[in-house]
Parts: structure tokens; C-alpha cells; sequence
């Protein structure tokens, strides 16, 4: 960037500076000091105008141009914050800023001020005015930055989520594509099969009897390893070849995964007599496809059940504000996460009896049971035991969430809820969650505490009961 001296054109800078909307209004006098005490700055496109870590020792006044700024040492999807003409950013009047959090780059060529912070304390003599509307802006700064982190997290979160889910329902939904294409191929040995029989109208009867006693004593089979498995197929062909039986390499895996013994194949071909063939591959397809019914309700029930969670979770077609079933939701919140839950992870309920409802946004709730559960999950690499525990406490419902992971340092325990701080890995963690995390119990009236050491880490969030039984008044 290259620096301009202002007195030598104090007038084209004074004008410019009653464009900003805070400083119009404000005395020529008090403006022309201002900017007499200023750093005029021009920077061109790509050009680093603050750099974070560094100390905010300035009050930035764009006059043209435009910045965007973000955390580039953070996540790579972190928030990017525009400020354009006329806007004032950097270091603002009673701010507790202590580093610089962003990188901002020139996105045009630009032209700005910066005002020192050390001339702060006459800044509030000579234009109190621009003071109060500066702290104005902060307000709306902070409540902009607050807004913008909550939603990251909140992507982030949800990004988590639906990776986890995708996997969840990816597996009943191959599973039941894996049914349907089996299905079609139960119909076209069905078709096949009959085609060739030559059963007499006499012999259907008898065969329909004999295949019920036969399928109402046949127990699914249970084979020690592949190997026995291969040897019972063998059996079975060798024993179909005897019968002079077509193609019996095809037909011995399907009626060794029913399990039909050697009896039941003797039965079966005294009623079957030389229609033996087809009418084993129909009865064994028939079999097969009760297995694929089977295979398919379980799946159907699995993305069903997934569905009804997420329903439960996001408490979609519900108002903001409901009676809320704390145990339920630790419940819908542990079926989201199930992905995270069965590499390794035993989970321990310790349910109270009875827990009362509270008052409260069941979504948001859930996502603090999310972010815990799933912190404990990273804090144990995937694999060791969560407990979660509910209580009443005096009026206030008590969650607690404990793992035996490594634990968190005691020097950082104290930190931990505060914003953009982590203990994982660059670009592991946001440092958002538990900063939104107490930001929702607060928002409730209820708190968070947290203790560790390793291989027990415990965090107990406590929830007014009181909140629900007003709402009932």
C-alpha cells in the first residue's frame, strides 16, 4: 500500500468523509482534526490491507474501493466479511479486540483512512457524536459477526450431518435395489420353471402339502464359514446330478440357502417325480423370494425410521418455541448420528424416570446434543463408551454427556467455550460449536459446565423445568 500525506489536500479528503454516513452532520472543525490525525492509504487489488494477529492500532474509514476479509490461517469454508465504501471497520471505539481475526484484501483499487486508536481518548472530546454513532456500528458489527458465525456452524454442522445420513441411507437403499433386481430374476426362473413341469393336476395337491411341512420345519442356515457352506452346495449338486436333474450347479446354491437337508430332498422328489427339476427351482425361488421380502421391509423400515428422525430432529412443521421431550431428542439425535456411533462406540443410557418436558427450540437443543456427541466421539477416535445420563436437579433438567476419551487439557479447560477456540487440528474444527452450544443453553435461562480428566470427560447441561410449566399457564 502506498501512504499519502493528508495535509496536502485536506479539503478533497473532508469531503469524501461527509459521504460516510457516520461522519455526516458532523463540524468541519472536528473533521478537518480528524482527518489531520489520520493515515491516508491506497491500496491496489490483491493487496493485504490488515493481516491477522496483528494489533488492531487502527480505525479503517473505506473512502473508495472495497475489501473482503477472512480467517485464511481457519477453515477453509469460513465466513468472508465485504467492506465496501463506506464503511468503517478495524478497531472501534470501546471494542475488546485484541488481535486481528481476518486477512483483508483490496478487491478494487482503494482508498482509505486509518485513524490511530492511541488518539481514541481525544477522539471522545472533540466529536461525541461520531462516538456514539461508532459504537452504534459496533453493535451492529457484533451482532452481524454473531449472526454469521451461528450460521457457519450451523452449515457445518448440518454439512456433518448429511454426510453421515447419505451414508446411513445409502445402505437399505442398495439393499433394496439389490432385492429388486433379485426379484426379477426369482420371475424369470419362476416363468422358467414353469414351462418345463409336467406335473399332473392329481400331484399338485400332494407337492403343496409336502412343501408346507417342508417349509414350516426349515430353520435358517448357519454355516461355521464359507468353506462349509461350498461343501453343502456340492452335496446338494451332486445329489440333484444323481436325479438326473438339469443345470443342478445352478439350482444347489439357492437350496442350500434355504438349508434343505438330504431328508427333505428325498421328500420332496417321491411327489415331485420327473418334474423334480422345475419344480425345485420354483419352490426354492419361491423361498428365496420370502428371504427378499424380508430384506425389503427391513430396509423400507430402516428409511422410514431415518426420516422420522430427521422430521424429529429439525422438529419440522413445529413453531420455534414447543414442549420438549429431552429424552426423545437425545434419542432422534443418537439415530442421526448412528454413522459416528457404530465404527466402535458403545453407548450407555441412564435414563430418569419420568423426566419432565421443558420449554424450549427442540431443534436447537438438538444440535447441542450433537455437538457434544459428537465432540466425545472425536475425543475417543471412534471408539470407547458414552454415557448420557438425565436427572431432575432442584428445577432444572440435568443432560449429561461423559466419554472416556483422552480428556481435555486442564490448561484449556477454561476456554472452551469460548468463540474460534478448538483443541482439534487445523481445519478440523471451527471452534464455533461450543461457543453456539452455550450461546442456546443461555438463550434458555439453563447452563454448561464441564469436567476432564482422562478417560472421563463430563459435560452437564442443565435445563429450567420452570420455562415449560409458565407456558401451561
Amino acid at each position: 500500500m502506498t501512504e499519502t500525506p493528508v495535509q496536502s489536500h485536506e479539503e478533497e479528503l473532508l469531503a469524501k468523509l461527509l459521504t460516510v454516513p457516520v461522519f455526516q452532520g458532523e463540524e468541519r472543525e472536528g473533521l478537518l482534526w480528524f482527518i489531520s490525525q489520520c493515515k491516508e492509504l491506497r491500496a491496489a487489488p490483491g493487496e493485504i490491507i490488515m493481516s491477522e494477529g496483528e494489533d488492531p492500532d487502527y480505525m479503517v474509514v473505506m473512502l473508495d474501493g472495497q475489501m473482503r476479509a477472512r480467517a485464511e490461517h481457519g477453515p477453509p469454508d469460513g465466513p468472508v466479511f465485504v467492506i465496501s465504501t463506506g464503511d468503517v471497520t478495524g478497531m472501534l471505539p470501546f471494542s475488546r479486540l485484541k488481535k486481528i481475526s481476518v486477512t483483508g484484501r483490496a478487491v478494487v483499487p482503494s482508498h482509505l483512512l486509518g485513524f490511530p486508536v492511541s488518539q481514541f481518548v481525544e477522539l471522545f472530546k472533540r466529536l461525541p457524536e461520531l462516538v456514539r454513532r461508532l459504537v452504534g456500528l459496533l453493535t451492529d458489527r457484533v451482532r452481524n459477526v454473531t449472526r454469521a458465525e451461528q450460521q457457519h456452524e450451523k452449515l457445518a454442522a448440518l454439512g456433518k450431518l448429511s454426510a453421515g445420513l447419505a451414508h446411513e441411507l445409502n445402505n437399505p437403499s442398495a439393499a433394496a435395489r439389490r432385492s429388486a433386481a433379485a426379484l426379477r430374476d426369482c420371475l424369470l426362473r419362476l416363468r422358467e420353471a414353469a414351462r418345463n413341469t409336467e406335473i399332473g393336476p392329481d400331484d399338485c395337491g400332494l407337492l403343496a402339502e409336502r412343501e408346507e411341512e417342508i417349509r414350516t420345519a426349515l430353520k435358517p442356515a448357519q454355516y461355521k464359514d464359507e468353506f462349509a457352506r461350498v461343501e453343502r452346495e456340492e452335496a446338494i449338486q451332486s445329489w440333484l446330478e444323481s436325479k438326473n436333474v438339469p443345470d443342478a450347479w445352478k439350482l444347489s446354491p439357492s437350496l442350500a440357502e434355504a438349508n434343505f437337508s438330504d431328508a427333505d430332498l428325498e421328500k420332496y422328489a417321491m411327489v415331485a417325480g420327473a418334474s423334480l427339476g422345475p419344480e425345485l427351482t420354483r419352490f426354492a425361488t419361491l423361498l428365496e423370494m420370502e428371504r427378499i421380502a424380508d430384506e425389503l421391509e427391513h430396509s423400507s423400515a430402516r428409511i422410514s425410521d431415518l426420516i422420522k428422525a430427521i422430521k424429529e430432529y429439525s422438529y419440522m412443521d413445529q413453531g420455534p418455541m414447543q414442549e420438549v421431550d429431552i429424552e426423545r431428542g437425545l434419542e432422534t439425535t443418537l439415530t442421526i448420528m448412528n454413522h459416528k456411533l457404530k465404527r466402535g462406540i458403545t453407548v450407555v443410557r441412564n435414563y430418569a424416570s419420568n423426566l419432565p418436558k421443558v420449554m424450549s427450540n427442540g431443534s436447537e437443543l438438538n444440535q447441542v446434543w450433537t455437538n457434544l456427541i459428537d465432540n466425545a466421539c472425536d475425543a475417543m477416535n471412534g471408539n470407547g463408551k458414552l454415557t448420557i445420563r438425565t436427572a431432575v436437579e432442584n428445577d432444572f433438567v440435568l443432560v449429561e454427556i461423559a466419554d472416556n476419551g483422552s480428556g481435555i487439557p486442564a490448561d484449556v479447560v477454561s476456554r472452551i467455550f469460548d468463540p474460534f477456540f478448538t483443541t482439534k487440528g487445523v481445519g478440523e474444527g471451527t471452534g464455533l460449536g461450543l461457543d453456539v452450544v452455550s450461546r442456546i443453553i443461555k438463550n434458555v435461562g439453563g447452563h454448561i459446565s464441564v469436567t476432564s480428566v482422562p478417560g472421563d470427560t463430563r459435560f452437564q447441561v442443565r435445563i429450567p423445568i420452570q420455562a415449560a410449566g409458565h407456558a401451561q399457564k
